[in-house]
């Protein structure tokens, strides 16, 4: 199985977008869906990665960098390639892209039920952030 992990391109969108959907993450278009993500990808302060098996598409990672702190907002493994390590390589990359950037700390957004594979790879808890709702 050929493995690469590169920077999304906007012809990723659409596979990218089912991995959200797949993994019940897609619940704000605005946010997650192709326009957002070509900003994403427009964004300086952005680090936006896919995996790729086989030439294609099955997971994908995306966080910031503002000269201060970095924080992993998003990762997503299609179904059919989780345990297999994709979601690890996805955080060591834009963990060593963030500290080539100067990141002296990475921090991420954890969804409910995820904590066990954040700590597998590394992270602890530290606190909790709150989310407005306009």
């Amino acid at each position: 199985m050929a493995l690469l992990i590169r920077d999304f391109e906007v012809g990723d969108a659409d596979a990218v977008v089912e991995i959200l959907k797949v993994n019940n993450q897609y619940g704000f278009p605005e946010v997650d869906g192709p326009e957002a993500m070509c900003r994403v990808k427009a964004c300086g302060a952005a680090v936006f990665l896919v995996y790729e098996a086989d030439g294609k598409v099955v997971g994908c990672v995306r966080g910031n960098y503002d000269g201060s702190r970095a924080m992993i907002h998003e990762i997503s493994v299609h179904p059919v390639y989780q345990r297999r390590g994709v979601g690890t390589a996805l955080v060591r990359e834009i963990v060593k892209r963030f500290r080539e950037k100067g990141a002296p700390t990475v921090s991420a957004t954890v969804i409910e039920g995820s904590l066990g594979f954040w700590q597998k790879v590394g992270f602890r808890k530290t606190g909790a952030f709150l989310v407005g709702n306009w």
